[in-house]
């Protein structure tokens, strides 16, 4: 067990079975704690809730849900974007057709044909854009680059793309129709010509099994203590045990809940590693995607859009409306955030709604002054969506990702913006579409094992008859794993 620093009052629970001096008051021990002494102490016999409700989970259960499901691994496949658009072009200055030769990235497919009209752009210089027709494809690239990597087009306003320049990279082309002469031959036919067939784009995860235990002796579960318990989950009494057991039940459902959030893919080399170390129960030999499983941070990380130092201008939270405009567009969306970005919010939605002397919002909707005074927002429209915001309890706690003594966040998660509503995607399982909260959980489950959230007692103690073990052990299991679907409509805020 780990040791907390600092350690406030004499009273410190402990993981282990046993009476330390840490978790029992000592009346034996003299300097005022003395059975012997002329006057008793005035004993408070319940605990002081200092830390008020400590328990973490509840974000899972407000965005998403839970479903079961019988494999070790969950697939499903996501639309791509409808039309044909390419980033990081290179525009070439010599060759067969210099000026006007489009290259596309490595690893990229070309799916412009002749006759295509395309618009280039240039990230760097908005005054740049050139609409032009595509007039081959499949020419040779330079440096033994694939010939389906570049085609060449003829602008129609000017002599070459880049218009003398030594070369242009970082480009930007899109199609956004074709142009065809009177009586013409159309497209290309046959399999091979001027046909576009959809990729199929397919995520997966796979569950993790968690589990944890409590173990009391017989002799503990019969002693009474002078110190009255009392649990987030209601256990209560003046058996020490029971604090021990209901804190380790509260402690399982948090970590179902932080795993996926925190869970993270071991990589070829460290799976590897991690499954060829003695004592731990993996199979050696593991590869990448066999030990861990992707959280929801990672997730976002890995395909969503993360906003860096977010400083609480409407610029910068603008920036993020742009971005969802780019993707699903999705008009109502979740935001948990830590209190200092919540806050952050607040005052950037005060200066909007201002009223009075310096700038006071007096409520949310109304500004009338006879009304409470409301500083906090909680939900608020700015474009065409509809944002709600909440403070994450997990953000802002002292012993997972909050702020320390100094009041510094622990980690760079500063806030995740989470869209609301399902998703149609395909399940590969069923053979079918079926509509799916953007953000749920599956856990495995059939007719003969549910592992949602399973415990059980060994032993021969508390009701247990199990073995011949003087003891109760109380163990915790569960086995899931997190889906993110349309992770690009996610939004990680990052210090």
């Amino acid at each position: 067990m780990g040791v907390l620093s600092p350690q406030f009052g004499s009273l410190i629970p402990s993981l282990t079975t046993q009476t330390l001096t840490s978790n029992y008051l000592n009346f034996n021990s003299g300097g005022g704690n003395d059975f012997a002494q002329q006057y008793l102490p005035e004993i408070y016999e319940a605990e002081v809730e200092r830390y008020g409700n400590r328990t973490l989970s509840g974000f899972l259960r407000m965005v998403g849900a839970e479903m079961p499901m019988m494999s070790d691994q969950v697939v499903w496949s996501e639309q791509n974007r409808l039309h044909i658009g390419y980033d990081g072009v290179a525009c070439s200055a010599v060759g067969a057709n210099a000026g006007n030769r489009i290259t596309l990235p490595g690893g990229v497919t070309n799916t412009v044909f002749v006759n295509m009209t395309v618009v280039i752009m240039d990230p760097a210089n908005p005054s740049f854009t050139v609409k032009a027709i595509v007039v081959a494809t499949g020419a040779a690239g330079a440096g033994g680059a694939g010939g389906a990597q570049n085609f060449d087009v003829l602008p129609y306003t000017r002599v070459n793309v880049n218009a003398g320049a030594a070369g242009l990279t970082g480009l930007k082309v899109f199609v956004y129709g074709s142009e065809f002469g009177k009586g013409s031959v159309g497209p290309a036919t046959g399999t091979s010509g001027q046909s576009i067939q959809p990729q199929l784009t397919t995520f997966s995860n796979k569950p993790i099994i968690i589990r944890d235990r409590y173990a009391v002796s017989g002799s503990d579960t019969a002693q009474i203590g002078w110190v009255e318990v009392a649990a987030e989950d209601g256990t209560s009494g003046y058996l020490w045990y029971l604090k021990a057991e209901g804190e380790t039940r509260l402690r399982f459902e948090d970590y179902l809940e932080m795993a996926m959030i925190e869970g993270e893919l071991a990589n070829n080399v460290q799976a590897g590693t991690i499954s060829g170390t003695a004592g731990l129960s993996f199979a050696a030999g593991a590869t990448a995607g066999q030990i861990g499983t992707e959280g929801l941070f990672a997730a976002i990380n890995n395909g969503g859009n993360v906003l860096s130092g977010y400083a609480g201008s409407l610029q910068d939270f603008d920036a993020v409306l742009e971005n969802l405009d780019s993707q699903g567009a999705i008009e109502e969306n979740m935001l948990f955030l830590d209190r200092k970005t919540e806050l952050l919010f607040d005052n950037m939605l005060a200066q909007q709604n201002s009223y009075g002397a310096g700038g006071t919002s007096y409520g949310v909707f109304e500004n009338s002054e006879d009304m409470a005074l409301n500083l906090g927002f909680s939900g608020f429209r700015r474009g065409s969506y509809d944002f709600y915001k909440t403070s994450w309890k997990y953000l802002n706690d002292a012993s997972t990702r909050g702020g320390s003594t100094n009041f510094v966040n622990g980690d760079n998660i500063d806030g995740v913006l989470v869209p609301a509503g399902t998703s149609t995607v395909y399940d590969q399982l069923l053979g079918t579409n079926i509509r799916r909260p953007f953000l749920h959980v599956r856990y495995r489950a059939s007719q003969a094992d549910d592992r949602r959230m399973k415990s059980w007692l060994t032993g021969s103690v508390g009701g247990a008859s199990t073995s011949n073990l003087d003891a109760m052990e109380v163990n915790f299991l569960s086995e899931r794993c997190l889906c993110v679907q349309a992770r690009n409509n996610f939004v990680l805020f990052t210090a």
